[in-house]
């Protein structure tokens, strides 16, 4: 006899927002017209693009950093032109990239605990392009490898630790690049653009290696993005306005192995994939519904588990890596939901009445150690993520600092880490010292710049008090 329900442990997917005291508000949410997410999470901190006047920002809160953020509170504020995407390393929690209208990449790296002041001075600036650049992504695998695209049509893949650009993809996009994504190893890229295709590219061998013309016939922006097998689902719209879901292998891109219409919207549908648990969510720009799908290998290959329904539009979306979910409360998912003025976050969970580690929901996931060096992969070798088990809960290891062959912009702190790396030379009773004159030396900077903040925040109330006191005359 045929199953009428189909069996799948994600069926009752169950997507709650969290209380109003845990989310982030009095955020001024960026109004750029572009189509990224504006917002990227890590297990130590939320990034959100943020409306600055003369130049591009962005925040970086803690995560338990909740509840309302002072019109004062410390921004990233480098770029002289309004900043379009982020992204957070995925193999160092500290560091951060972007990408702005000034046609420049930069990369930050944020103290500890937080920024105690704004931060203006990069780690490294990457100029390259000749137009806004509004897609940045990392590397999944090999370690300060960097790809930014920009309006210019081009792709370029930086060695951060160098500040060089090593690859540049020129003459292989007539128009505006949509989206671009690594697969599982980091060794192809996929690409969606205007002219309605979708591209298969190696960077280092600087070919197409599969192609789809018109792969949505709608004229709105399209998404791609790799699945964990090698294929490809992509997000786009009919040529009625309705909006698609398809997927496709790459072996043979003639026709998708499927396609689901959804509805009729003009939000562009962000996909979020989990490789561990092949579901995809799709959260649509000014939709205020999140849609979840799960990927299988038999027919119809795409199932529609579940939505998310809520009351305000969403203007962008993070997505945090499965590291820094909660493995107690059985949370396959969270996301960080932009609103005008707020960011919310949302739990995805799959309920369960044991209260036993669920090993079937989180197989070994990729942790934050990577795979190879920069030259190395730039040399030609691919290296799968190294998988972490989540059994015990994520344990972030101890102030990892970037490490390069050659010598590394990147490293702010080389001659405390020459010190740190080489206890060889000095006496077991010294190395401790050092460390806790690091943190002394650190702690004090802190300090200083709150002193500094208290002090520019007593002028400014002085000066707002005489102002008062005018207008009450």
């Amino acid at each position: 006899m045929r199953r009428v329900v189909r069996q799948s442990k994600f069926r009752h997917i169950f997507g709650q927002a969290v209380k109003y005291d845990q989310c982030y508000d009095d955020i001024r949410v960026s109004r750029v017209t572009w189509d990224s997410s504006f917002c990227a999470v890590n297990p130590k901190f939320v990034a959100i693009i943020i409306e600055a006047s003369g130049g591009g920002a962005f925040l970086v809160l803690p995560l338990h950093k909740s509840g309302r953020i002072d019109k004062s509170y410390p921004t990233v504020c480098g770029h002289t032109g309004p900043v379009l995407d982020i992204d957070w390393c995925p193999h160092n929690d500290q560091v951060i990239a972007s990408g702005s209208e000034d046609c420049t990449v930069m990369v930050w790296q944020i103290p500890e605990n937080g920024l105690v002041s704004s931060m203006s001075e990069p780690v490294v600036v990457l100029e390259g392009h000749s137009k806004r650049v509004g897609i940045i992504t990392w590397h999944p695998t090999a370690r300060n490898v960097l790809l930014s695209a920009g309006c210019d049509n081009q792709i370029i893949i930086w060695n951060v630790g160098t500040g060089e650009a090593m690859i540049s993809l020129e003459d292989m996009h007539p128009d505006v690049i949509y989206n671009v994504t690594w697969n599982r190893n980091g060794s192809l890229i996929c690409t969606s653009c205007k002219d309605k295709s979708i591209r298969v590219i190696d960077p280092r061998k600087e070919t197409i290696i599969a192609e789809k013309e018109k792969a949505h016939e709608g004229a709105r922006p399209m998404r791609a993005i790799f699945l964990s097998n090698g294929n490809i689902l992509t997000t786009g719209f009919s040529r009625m306005s309705e909006r698609q879901l398809a997927l496709w292998n790459t072996e043979n891109m003639e026709e998708p192995m499927t396609v689901n219409e959804m509805d009729t919207s003009n939000g562009v549908l962000l996909p979020f994939y989990d490789p561990d648990t092949s579901v995809v969510y799709l959260c649509g720009k000014g939709d205020s519904s999140i849609r979840y799908f799960e990927i299988t290998d038999e027919a119809p290959y795409v199932h529609f588990l579940n939505t998310f329904a809520s009351k305000e539009p969403q203007r962008g979306m993070g997505y945090m890596p499965k590291r820094g979910l909660d493995v107690n409360k059985c949370e396959i998912a969270r996301f960080y939901k932009l609103h005008e003025r707020k960011c919310e976050p949302i739990v995805m969970t799959v309920p369960r009445k044991s209260d036993l580690f669920q090993d079937d929901l989180y197989p070994d996931t990729a942790g934050p150690d990577p795979a190879l060096e920069a030259e190395e992969w730039f040399e030609g070798k691919n290296g799968d993520p190294i998988l972490i088990s989540l059994k015990n809960g994520y344990v972030p290891g101890k102030n990892r600092e970037f490490k390069v062959v050659k010598k590394n912009i990147l490293d702010s702190k080389v001659n405390k880490n020459m010190e740190k790396s080489s206890p060889a030379n000095k006496s077991a009773s010294s190395t401790p010292s050092i460390k806790s004159e690091a943190k002394m030396e650190e702690i004090l900077k802190e300090i200083k710049s709150l002193k500094d903040l208290i002090s520019s925040q007593e002028k400014r109330i002085i000066k707002l008090e005489e102002q008062m006191s005018k207008v009450a005359i």
